[in-house]
């Protein structure tokens, strides 16, 4: 696990980078030996929590100490992509200790990406009262494509993201709003769903519904000054995608992509845009597959205030 800053103890730092614009940037290793981290989220005292794909949460010290195993943890469906995947604080975790976890979760049919929230103990070493608050529909015969990243937004709602599950046989879900294939969902904190959600109240629509035709959302973020959500998500051959998510809107996929079949064919009719539906504000070909996002508001360097990572 690294992290990176203006400034670091000597003999600390294991690699350095010049930049144009913010100066030396200082790589330091914080801890080793994780198997696979996916996710990371920074707990009040500089600690951290950590997923481990497999099926581990693990708790980091501010001195880099990797705990054992935390208990509690939901049993994950570890195959391909899937395993336990992102984690995230409830905004007010400082009264309420309240984690939240997205995970592959099997069941009748397959699989499907599900989220689960707990309470972390005092001594960081256990989560108690899990329950799961949230289940992909229909689950399906794939190992790809969870999508499952968690942001909460202003008024603490969370935002789910959710993949396609990466097969020609169920991507076509992604412009169907009964299912949850291929959306972006937000839930209350307790999995209900929020009175203002866009899709609330339409017949075969799920109103947990915030966003639909979306691939497999790797990367989510709100903006710092709106409030409104970011997210990358990964393209086929081509055409990674970065998107500001607008409630009730359409992203296209897999009527429209700026990418290609892996095997070169076009994907569909080929459609680069499409009436109705939101275009990227950005995007990649070759893609770069970004796993996360954030808008930096730190100090160390003042160049790149507000700046997207």
């Amino acid at each position: 696990m690294l992290l990176m800053g203006a400034g670091c103890a000597a003999g600390a730092v294991d690699e350095t980078f010049d930049t144009a614009d913010a100066g030396a940037i200082h790589v330091t290793t914080v801890a080793d030996g994780l198997s696979h981290p996916w996710a990371i989220a920074f707990l009040p005292d500089g600690g951290m929590l950590v997923t481990e794909r497999a099926g581990s949460l693990r708790h980091v010290s501010a001195a880099g100490e990797v705990s054992e195993p935390l208990a509690g943890v939901p049993q994950v469906d570890a195959r391909g992509q899937g395993g336990l995947l992102d984690v995230a604080l409830d905004p007010d975790f400082a009264s309420n200790r309240l984690v939240y976890l997205s995970f592959s979760e099997a069941g009748d049919g397959g699989n499907g990406t599900a989220v689960a929230r707990g309470t972390l103990d005092a001594g960081n070493a256990g989560l108690g009262d899990v329950e799961v608050i949230f289940r992909q529909q229909p689950k399906v015969d794939s190992t790809g494509h969870f999508g499952s990243r968690l942001v909460f937004d202003r008024d603490g709602n969370l935002f789910v993201t959710l993949g396609d599950r990466q097969s020609s046989r169920y991507r076509g879900e992604a412009q169907n709003l009964g299912t949850h294939i291929g959306k972006i969902v937000r839930i209350r904190p307790d999995g209900g769903v929020p009175e203002d959600n866009p899709f609330v109240g339409r017949d075969g629509a799920l109103p947990e519904i915030w966003a639909y035709g979306v691939r497999n959302v790797q990367a989510a973020a709100l903006h710092p000054e709106t409030g409104v959500l970011w997210e990358i998500e990964h393209g086929p051959r081509g055409g990674d995608e970065l998107n500001v998510i607008a409630p009730g809107a359409n992203y296209g996929w897999p009527i429209v992509t700026l990418g290609v079949e892996y095997s070169g064919l076009t994907v569909g009719d080929g459609l680069t845009t499409a009436e109705g539906m939101v275009d990227s504000i950005y995007s990649w070909t070759p893609v770069i597959a970004p796993s996360g996002m954030l808008f930096y508001s730190g100090d160390a360097f003042p160049a790149w205030q507000g700046n997207l990572f």
